[in-house]
């Protein structure tokens, strides 16, 4: 089908009351027009494109899931504050299987941004929130967390322009890991404390609730916490 030719065929088991999965690709930073320019893709990441895209009308979307990691990634080159680019990213990279599906290129590993979240549940305009690869960061005896920046020694939300880039100064708040497997666990209650103080700590900092945390790999490895799909 011609693109011109997709929407009323996506709209009619819409519109017939089905529901209908639509699944957009990379992250927002590389939208066009909320990315990090120059650094970003030739089209919207954003939720906004699956109405764009599909030729479905906004209004019908009643759902926006959002797809975490318990890290950062980025591939290809852009502004990237919290890499890691020593053993600790490397472990990230490997454990987390971080390599391109189609490229096998790598992925720049880093720890989590709290300024990029805030600002990805803000363009998306997020209803849901699952967390995956949590289960990567089990080896960790600490979890730094990125929840701001300073810039000249002052505190800022974000960074908002390259040039600033390099002056940047993330402001880190070291949270405990648990060191512990959580592969085998089938509900939230059987994380460790550790590992549900970090999923909480993002939650708060999001002022969102994080439904679905996967905690390894395998289609079943996963535990609900709250109302899911």
């Amino acid at each position: 089908l011609g693109l011109g030719n997709i929407g009323p065929y996506a709209a009619k088991p819409v519109m017939e009351g089905k529901s209908v999965l639509f699944e957009g690709a990379q992250g927002i930073h590389l939208d066009i027009d909320h990315g990090t320019y120059p650094f970003v893709t030739s089209s919207n990441t954003v939720s906004g494109n699956a109405a764009a895209g599909s030729g479905v009308g906004p209004n019908k979307l009643d759902r926006i899931i959002g797809i975490l990691k318990a890290y950062t990634t980025r591939v290809g080159e852009g502004p990237f504050p919290t890499e890691l680019n020593d053993a600790t990213g490397e472990l990230l990279r490997t454990s987390g299987g971080e390599f391109g599906v189609t490229t096998g290129r790598p992925r720049r590993c880093g720890w989590q941004d709290i300024p990029v979240l805030r600002e990805s549940a803000r363009l998306n305009g997020l209803t849901d929130v699952a967390l995956t690869k949590l289960d990567v960061l089990s080896s960790m005896e600490e979890i730094p967390v990125i929840t701001g920046y300073k810039l000249d020694g002052v505190k800022v939300p974000r960074f908002d322009t390259l040039s600033d880039l390099d002056r940047m100064e993330p402001v880190v708040t070291m949270l405990p890991g648990w060191n512990k497997d959580i592969s085998g666990c089938k509900s939230w209650d059987e994380l460790p404390k550790e590992a549900k103080g970090y999923v909480e700590f993002l939650e708060k900092q999001l002022d969102h609730e994080i439904q679905f945390v996967s905690t390894g790999a395998e289609r079943e490895k996963f535990v609900l916490k709250g109302e899911w799909l």
